[in-house]
């Protein structure tokens, strides 16, 4: 696993290291099971600070992307269909809400498009 962690980036350390291991995992760089680092490990080798990785794990763990088992560790689990659930949770909270506010199907289309170019061309 290689993560770098630029300082003067606009996202946040912790932000960093969920997006680096979250598209790693995704990308099967990191596939289901391996085992990651300690968060005091990965902190001391990143140069962070302990919190500052404990709470990118636990975004990614709220994200389905790994899972701790206690004792035995963290591990990269199998994120996709979690990953996918939640999206079409999500999603489905959207159509929703666009359609009580009296958007048609163009306009809330046009929202997401937008919404998705922001945050893909960020990076």
């Amino acid at each position: 696993m290689t993560l770098k962690i630029h300082i003067d980036d606009s996202a946040p350390p912790y932000e960093q290291v969920r997006a680096q291991i979250s598209e790693q995992a995704r990308a099967g760089v990191l596939p289901v099971g391996y085992r990651l680092p300690t968060v005091r490990g990965l902190a001391e080798s990143l140069g962070l600070a302990a919190n500052t990785v404990a709470k990118a794990y636990r975004a990614l763990e709220t994200d389905g992307v790994i899972e701790t088992r206690g004792r035995n560790g963290t591990f990269v689990a199998a994120a996709g269909s979690a990953a996918q659930r939640e999206a079409a949770s999500a999603a489905q909270a959207y159509a929703d809400r666009v359609r009580r506010l009296g958007l048609d199907e163009g306009d809330a289309l046009a929202a997401v498009r937008d919404a998705l170019r922001a945050v893909y061309d960020e990076g």
